[in-house]
Order: C-alpha cells, then structure tokens, then sequence
C-alpha cells in the first residue's frame, strides 16, 4: 500500500468504478455472490435491450423495479467521498463508472470529471425521438397507475437513459474514457469485475500508454494478472487511506 500511496500522491490517477464502489450505499452489484443477477438470473433479461423492446412484461416489471431502486435512497460512502477528495487534491484527472446512480455527483465530484459509461438512471429516453425527460417524472406516470409509460412527444418506448446489452453506446462518451485513459499515469479499477467491454477494455488502453494499473476489488478479475498491484481489502477502506496520505 505504501508504493500505491506514492502512485497516486504524484497525481495523473484515473479510476475505472464499478458496482463495487456503491454496495457499502445500499446498492447491490448483479454478479457477485448475492448479485441481482445471481439471485434472480431472469433479471438479466430487464438489461437486455432485444427483451425490453419485444416483450411488455418485462418493460412493466421494469418500470417496478425502477420506481423501488435503491438508488433513490442512497448516499454516496467513504470510497465515494475519497474520489472526490483526490479529485480536490488535484491528484485525480477522472472517473470513468460503469454506475448509473449518479453517487459520485451526490458526493461532490466535478460533474465534467465523471464519465458516465453506462449512463444514467436518473432521466429517461424514447428508443423513437430520443427524447430525455427526468425519471422522477416519469415515474410519477407509474406510480399514478401507467404500468408501461409511453413518450409524450411521440408515443414511442421509454426506457432509463442507459446502455442495456445489445444497445449501443455513445461514441462520444467512449471517446472520452479512451482519452481519459490514454493520459493517465495511474488507471485505477475500482470495484468492478473487469468482464464488460468496452469498460475492461480501458486497462489494455492505459497499460498501452504506459501507466501503473491497479486493481481494487473483492474478487479476482480476468487482468490480475497484468496489473502492477492488485488489492483485495475493503474498497471503503483503501481508498479513504490514500485520499488521507495524499492530503498530509
């Protein structure tokens, strides 16, 4: 821990976040050992974009799941408020998450400094014009009685302004986490299995450009064996130490 100390404490960190990052607020990964996922593997079939579009009752149980999640209740933690303390310290360039629960906002994190991969939770989008609303509004259709929400500018589907499987992402916002990547000196993966590309795919950028790759996660992860350092202690405790070291 004291050579990662020093890592970061020179600054030029990016950190790669993951579903790890928001389990100690409340919100549960999808394929660890108590993963959404792996207690309900029809689940998946809410996160894939070929069910969602043809079957109605997926979109229904969707919006359900969507009204109780537990992001709406959520408050960001320790690892959260460390990133942001890097980010103040000048030591960290970037978040590029795989979340969609907009914590690392709640925590105070530069909002042009968070690279939302996957999206976000809290607006949605029309698969017909591409219209983005807010969520709370649209929920509030569901609450009222609309089991499956239409868009009100053109009746087309609605879903969570995210990237479900087979849907494509956005270029832009892939280009800014390749360049995020590619001009760091430190990659940091925090709290994410390293199994989804393109995320994964961003430790291959930076280890390319030169960088020191650490991995930050409970369970191993298909780059262990490429990384400069690899750390399997609680997330909410490693990061707070190294925003801690880099301030003194």
């Amino acid at each position: 821990m004291r050579d990662l100390a020093a890592w970061v404490d020179a600054g030029g960190v990016v950190a790669l976040t993951g579903a790890g990052v928001s389990t100690d607020s409340g919100i549960p990964d999808f394929r660890g050992p108590d993963g959404v996922w792996t207690r309900d593997p029809e689940a998946m079939k809410l996160s894939s974009i070929e069910h969602y579009v043809a079957d109605p009752q997926v979109r229904r149980r969707a919006w359900q799941e969507r009204l109780r999640n537990p992001a709406w209740t959520a408050e960001p933690n320790p690892a959260h408020h460390a990133l942001v303390d890097l980010e103040r310290a000048g030591k960290l360039t970037a978040v590029v998450t795989q979340n969609i629960d907009g914590l690392h906002q709640q925590a105070g994190a530069d909002p042009a400094k968070v690279i939302e991969l996957h999206g976000t939770l809290s607006q949605t989008e029309c698969l017909g014009c591409a219209e983005r609303r807010p969520m709370p509004d649209t929920l509030a259709r569901v609450s009222a009685g609309d089991p499956d929400p239409a868009c009100l500018s053109c009746g087309g589907l609605l879903k969570s302004a995210t990237i479900s499987f087979g849907q494509a992402m956005d270029l832009a916002t892939l280009e800014a986490a390749a360049t995020a990547a590619m001009g760091c000196d430190v990659f940091l993966a925090v709290g994410t299995s390293l199994t989804v590309h393109p995320a994964a795919g961003l430790v291959d950028v930076a280890r390319k450009a030169g960088a020191m790759v650490v991995i930050v996660n409970a369970a191993q992860t298909p780059y262990d064996a490429v990384a400069d350092m690899v750390v399997r202690e609680p997330i909410g405790e490693v990061l707070p130490r190294l925003a801690a070291a880099s301030s003194t």
